[in-house]
């Protein structure tokens, strides 16, 4: 976390919560998703406006946390903006540098330690890591094949509305009354 959000948390700790204003689809895009574009639909049918200033977008994932019942949020100074997950709440990227299993990387850039696959009835590979779970980004299901034919990943079956359960997230925070 961001040094200036420690100080705001600090001088404003009892700042109240946003809920659908921020979401997360599955190739690691942040959606601001303001009261027209919430009226207009839910996430991810509609996704609201991509988050392109680069800025923002690195203070964003250097702020990216969870909570204790395994809600996703940016912490935004003294308030916690709660992300919507089309899927997960990280994203992996995957390279390779060497021979065996691809590295596993965040969409916020962060490295992770592959512990699992899973291969949900849509065809969606999963993984889980020592971050959390997370989907693998289309663009890398190439190597993510490699290394399923390689034996280096033995995707187990899910179904996907079973991933949050079995993983400790939430895709859609909401409000407790």
């Amino acid at each position: 976390m961001d040094d200036i959000v420690r100080q705001a948390l600090k001088k404003w700790p009892n700042v109240p919560h946003c809920y659908d204003w921020l979401a997360l689809d599955a190739r690691g895009e942040w959606y601001m998703r303001d009261e027209r574009v919430q009226a207009a639909g839910p996430f991810p049918r509609v996704k609201g406006s991509r988050i392109l200033h680069e800025k923002l977008r690195e203070f964003i994932e250097r702020n990216y946390l969870t909570d204790d019942a395994g809600c996703w949020f940016f912490q935004n100074g003294p308030q916690r903006v709660y992300v919507e997950l089309e899927a997960a709440p990280w994203v992996w990227r995957l390279t390779v540098r060497h021979a065996g299993a691809p590295d596993v990387i965040s969409h916020t850039g962060r490295a992770a330690q592959f512990a699992s696959a899973w291969l949900d009835e849509q065809g969606r590979l999963f993984l889980a890591t020592d971050l959390g779970l997370g989907i693998v980004h289309t663009l890398d299901m190439n190597l993510a094949a490699d290394a399923v034919q390689a034996g280096l990943w033995m995707p187990a079956e899910t179904r996907f509305d079973a991933l949050p359960a079995r993983f400790g997230y939430c895709l859609k925070p909401v409000k407790a009354a």
